[in-house]
């Protein structure tokens, strides 16, 4: 055999290799019904006691193949804002390789949980209203994270008693895992937005203006990610429920913005030369339908049918304003950075 056919079969063999370890790690977000789960774990050891590096050790339940197994994982919380405002603080789950093959979760080692903030009537709603979010973003760029709704059977351990909850939630994937789904890598430097890839870039600065979210740095990736892919740098937005489109209660925005509430939207994308604005805004207007069916689709697991109305009512009004020029030249087109 020459050295041409060697590297040939040993390129296809490796390529073959990562395709099959990325379909079996895919088994976890293939199926879109809600998985559900139990776990069990303090509050206050969660807030107080785990950071970016110290993990509670429990066991995560979840229902699989007409029964239910059991997973060891660690667990921590993450973000800042949220951890301390939250009764229910974000968290981190981490799976030992050993541990998750053969299961449903093979392939993720990381995986984020997203839970309701407070214990408030509208809790669960806020969930669904930030996965409505993801859904739409996985609408309009290739390069997105993907996630499952959770129902949680959630054990608070409150010293020598246990509280239940029931909750909504949803599985975050591992951004590694979103970079070796396309061959690329997660970026760890500063790069400036212009420098990105301009049509996803634009991409992304529509999105967080159709969800009205302003608590978000492409740049210095807060709330967000870069994936470099043979040299080009993409957006990978995560965490919005301090957008309008959740309107949660403990929602706030900067001054800076010259807006006084998380349901007034501002623009914040920058200038580029060619026409991504219009090709974009073109992309929007021609989804419009399928915006509509993802809120649509999720109504039935809304608590509170005023959250839905909302819901829908928010993505309109972003609709009035991409539709109209006047308002889209005002809003959008006068709004665009420089630097």
């Amino acid at each position: 055999m020459n050295k041409q056919i060697f590297f040939l079969v040993y390129f296809f063999f490796v390529n073959f290799i990562c395709a099959q370890k990325i379909q079996k790690s895919d088994l976890l977000f293939k199926d879109q019904t809600p998985l559900k789960i139990k776990l069990s774990v303090s509050n206050d050891a969660l807030r107080l006691e785990t950071d970016d590096t110290t993990y509670i050790k429990t066991s995560l339940s979840y229902y699989h193949e007409q029964k239910w197994q059991n997973i060891n994982i660690s667990i921590r919380a993450r973000g800042n804002f949220r951890r301390s405002k939250c009764y229910f603080p974000p968290t981190k789950i981490k799976i030992k390789k050993s541990k998750a093959k053969q299961t449903l979760f093979q392939g993720n080692k990381r995986l984020k949980l997203v839970l309701p903030c407070l214990l408030e009537e509208e809790k669960n709603d806020n969930v669904i209203q930030e996965f409505i979010a993801y859904k739409f973003y996985e609408k309009i760029a290739p390069y997105h994270f993907k996630t499952r709704k959770v129902d949680i059977e959630f054990n608070e351990v409150d010293g020598d008693k246990i509280i239940s909850h029931s909750l909504k939630g949803f599985l975050i994937e591992d951004d590694k895992r979103v970079a070796e789904r396309h061959g690329g890598k997660i970026h760890e430097k500063y790069v400036h937005p212009k420098a990105m890839d301009h049509l996803t870039s634009v991409q992304n600065s529509f999105f967080q203006f159709m969800i009205g979210n302003t608590d978000f740095s492409v740049a210095y990736q807060h709330n967000g990610k870069l994936l470099s892919i043979d040299g080009e740098i993409y957006p990978l937005p995560y965490d919005f429920d301090l957008s309008g489109l959740v309107d949660a209660s403990y929602a706030i925005v900067s001054s800076r913005f010259g807006i006084k509430s998380v349901r007034q939207r501002k623009y914040r994308g920058f200038k580029r030369e060619g026409n991504y604005v219009e090709k974009v805004r073109a992309q929007f207007r021609d989804n419009k339908a399928e915006f509509l069916k993802i809120v649509e689709k999720q109504e039935p697991e809304f608590e509170l049918p005023s959250e839905y109305e909302t819901t829908r009512d928010f993505l309109m009004s972003f609709y009035e304003v991409i539709e109209e020029n006047e308002k889209f030249e005002k809003q959008i087109i006068k709004d665009l950075r420089t630097r």
